[in-house]
């Protein structure tokens, strides 16, 4: 494991977040390009169900993308979402855990979020991680949330 990296970044309320907010709990960090398309809009949704269980975990959820807080305010308000969300305008975090690169969209090659997901330890560890990351996948036995992924992995990791 790696320790995960400091950061300050704003949240919807324009209030500072930062990881020693978190110190000795469990933190799910999910990077996702932009408020209010279709992906994103399903993974802040699938989060925000599952928060409680997160939440009874002693986990803290946290949406970063590069969208605004006045964005993010307008994302949470249209689709009653309980996740916290992060802006990280310059992409400094992004960079740092491997969240932001070259993509690849019908064939055309750019920079941008690359969909990830951390599990930060209470200790700062990167406990898991995922990337790049579907938001839902679909299986015989039905469709799978990341999400729900994301909280299966919390538990096996508390034991």
């Amino acid at each position: 494991m790696s320790k995960a990296p400091a950061y300050k970044l704003l949240n919807q309320d324009g209030k500072t977040v930062s990881n020693t907010d978190f110190k000795g709990k469990w933190v799910v960090l999910y990077f996702y390009p932009k408020d209010n398309t279709s992906g994103c809009t399903n993974e802040a949704i699938d989060f925000t169900a599952v928060l409680d269980d997160f939440a009874k975990l002693d986990a803290v959820v946290l949406g970063i993308s590069p969208d605004s807080p006045e964005s993010h305010c307008r994302f949470i308000d249209k689709h009653s979402l309980g996740v916290d969300l992060l802006c990280d305008p310059d992409k400094t975090l992004m960079r740092e855990l491997g969240a932001w690169g070259m993509k690849k969209n019908y064939g055309r090659e750019f920079e941008g979020v690359i969909r990830s997901t951390f599990i930060i330890s209470p200790d700062g560890e990167i406990a898991a991680s995922w990337s790049p990351v579907k938001v839902r996948v679909k299986r015989k036995s039905g469709e799978v949330k990341h999400a729900e992924v994301v909280l299966e992995k919390l538990r096996e990791l508390k034991g």
